[in-house]
């Protein structure tokens, strides 16, 4: 018998932890998007560590802008961020206030509300692609720039919120390179991912040099 996910929504100390700890521990972890239609429940399978100032694939390595300044906290809000001129990509700040790190959502399974991201993802295959990739995830809860800096640790109403679900245990993490990401921050290891998980993106090697979450 499988058990039931536990709803309890987590704790801002939860994303306050350092980078490195809070990324593989977000997997099976639920993220709620509430919408006029309903809410849209997604079960995570992949996700993306970025350290800012200490990780050169960081949005805010080089500092607060005006586009990244959520990043610099308080934890527990969420970054969303356009790219390529036509996806957006979801993050979770976490760390000390003022570090500017975060979590790139990169995949995970759509538990509940798969009606509403099959309308918004028509060129999905099958339930497993609805939030296969970072771009496909965002696109999935219907998350653009308008949520940028929410606060999913918020009591009440929120339109983002994270819950406690079923942490994933350690022996069925795998860890690996960040998913195109080039030049020094390429390196890093920080790519993290539920084992044998059909949702989980493909892995490319290789992109052209930006600065990511």
């Amino acid at each position: 018998m499988i058990a039931t996910p536990d709803r309890t929504p987590l704790s801002r100390t939860f994303f306050e932890r350092p980078v490195l700890e809070v990324a593989p521990d977000l997997l099976g972890r639920l993220v709620v998007r509430t919408t006029p239609d309903g809410p849209i429940t997604l079960r995570l399978t992949e996700v993306e560590a970025y350290d800012g100032p200490n990780d050169p694939g960081s949005h805010a390595f080089r500092g607060r802008t005006a586009r990244n300044g959520v990043m610099f906290g308080p934890a527990g809000h969420v970054y969303v961020y356009f790219t390529y001129g036509m996806w957006h990509c979801m993050n979770l700040v976490c760390g000390p206030e003022g570090e500017a790190s975060g979590v790139l959502l990169r995949a995970g399974e759509v538990i509940e509300g798969a009606e509403q991201a099959r309308k918004r993802r028509l060129s999905a295959r099958d339930d497993r692609e609805l939030a296969k990739g970072p771009a496909r995830l965002a696109t999935a809860l219907d998350v653009d720039r308008a949520l940028d800096g929410t606060d999913a640790c918020a009591a009440g109403d929120t339109p983002i919120r994270v819950l406690t679900g079923t942490p994933v245990p350690g022996d069925q993490v795998r860890n690996g390179p960040r998913t195109g990401v080039s030049g020094d921050g390429a390196v890093h290891p920080w790519r993290y991912w539920v084992a044998d998980d059909p949702t989980v993106s493909p892995y490319r090697a290789h992109a052209p040099r930006r600065r990511r979450s």
